[in-house]
């Protein structure tokens, strides 16, 4: 539910226990407060990420209820790394409300009190805690079923890619070291004619002992085609020209281990980039969004990780400033500050909006007539990467739409809905 400050705010009332919690990497720290703030346990009580640690928690929660009568329980905390997920499970077994405040206010509210920038542990739940009486929280989302499995899919693609790249880079830089010119006879170093040419003969000196019968056989007995004498030759004859380094078998060594941990990288990525293929076609009218250019799976499976359900969602807007593409404007009197975007949301929904914008707005007609007309109006024309915030947020706009009505992705629609003729620049 999207609560506005208000309802925030009426959520803590008289009957209402609030925790504060600093939660730790092995010890967490509460302190228990009132609706009005006023601190109703005289010292911080600490237990251990564990479960007696939380069996011991749920005993001091319960003693600190008999003892004010309280009925309801808000429990507030920052969304540090990781740490939070067990407490949140708990939490959550026990029939206890988990509200989350942002870090940043943290950071901001903590000299109210005392009037010192310090930062412990013992302060942190009092400021979590009032910041949770004035009704400046969210409500967490934890995805569940296919979303879930969706988020852990992608983030673990990413952790892939990012180790592929690092592993393509080791191998670059080995052949600039020994082998310069096998980058200049293969452009894309892993082509299967090459690695096999790399497992067998990573040496100038190697292939030239092989020499163009011997490459070719190599060639010939794992039945590689579209390669042959010609190629064999170009490549002796770049290994005879080799200034390359002289490297011995350790040199050797290091290339056959970093070759197979590129192997198994690449063997990785097919393998999650499948499971991510099947995790998303079991969401309803992916297939409508996969219809429309320049939009492809991976890109909707990154898109449905980030948001999760997007049904939980009353409106566009609202997924809109969860990338941080909500605009900000610095004003005060009669100085007009530039407009910007927050910034503040998940900063990989919003990377991923811009990587797909860029190709769309180049290959899909409707959305480069979009960015064309933003770009070209009359009244307040924007630039180039104005435009693609612009163009991103009508993605979602049309993501939201889709996903949640069943409706078909219609280019004209989307077109006329945008562009007005008559603010145009006249040519």
């Amino acid at each position: 539910m999207n609560y506005t400050q208000n309802k925030k705010i009426e959520q803590v009332t008289e009957s209402t226990l609030v925790i504060g919690t600093d939660i730790g990497s092995e010890f967490n720290y509460v302190r228990a407060f009132d609706w009005r703030g006023i601190e109703l346990t005289k010292k911080v009580f600490s237990f251990s990420n564990t479960k007696q640690g939380y069996i011991n928690f749920l005993d001091w929660v319960h003693q600190v209820l008999s003892r004010t009568n309280k009925k309801e329980i808000i429990v507030g905390c920052e969304p540090t790394g990781h740490y939070w997920f067990t407490f949140a499970k708990y939490v959550k077994e026990q029939g206890m409300k988990l509200v989350f405040v942002n870090p940043f206010h943290v950071h901001q509210s903590k000299e109210m009190d005392d009037n010192s920038p310090k930062k412990t542990d013992m302060k942190d739940p009092k400021t979590i805690a009032k910041l949770v009486v004035e009704g400046r929280y969210s409500l967490p989302y934890v995805p569940e079923g296919v979303y879930a499995d969706l988020r852990t899919a992608v983030s673990s693609r990413d952790r892939i890619l990012k180790e592929l790249n690092a592993a393509t880079n080791r191998i670059k830089r080995w052949l600039k070291i020994y082998f310069p010119e096998y980058l200049e006879v293969y452009k894309v170093f892993d082509s299967i004619s090459g690695i096999l040419v790399l497992e067998r003969a990573p040496m100038p000196r190697d292939v030239i002992s092989l020499g163009t019968e011997g490459i070719n056989k190599i060639w010939r007995e794992a039945k590689v085609r579209r390669v042959g004498m010609k190629r064999a030759q170009t490549l002796v004859v770049a290994a005879h020209n080799s200034v390359g380094i002289n490297g011995g078998s350790c040199a050797k060594l290091e290339l056959q281990l970093l070759l197979e941990d590129y192997q198994s990288k690449k063997n990785q990525l097919e393998k999650i980039t499948q499971v991510i293929e099947e995790e998303t076609l079991q969401i309803d009218y992916v297939e409508q969004l996969l219809s429309i250019k320049g939009v492809g799976l991976i890109t909707v499976a990154g898109f449905l990780a980030e948001v999760g359900d997007i049904r939980r969602f009353n409106s566009p807007k609202q997924v809109q400033k969860l990338a941080g593409l909500e605009l900000k404007e610095n004003s005060s009197g009669k100085h007009k500050g530039q407009t910007t975007i927050s910034k503040r949301g998940r900063k990989k929904l919003r990377r991923l909006l811009f990587q797909v914008v860029l190709p769309m707005i180049r290959s899909n007609r409707e959305f480069r007539e979009i960015y064309d007309y933003y770009t070209t109006r009359i009244k307040n024309p924007l630039k180039g990467r104005q435009a693609m915030v612009a163009v991103s947020c009508k993605l979602i706009r049309v993501f939201y739409a889709v996903l949640t009505k069943g409706i078909h992705y219609d280019a004209e629609k989307l077109r006329n809905d945008i562009i007005r003729p008559q603010e145009l620049k006249v040519a």
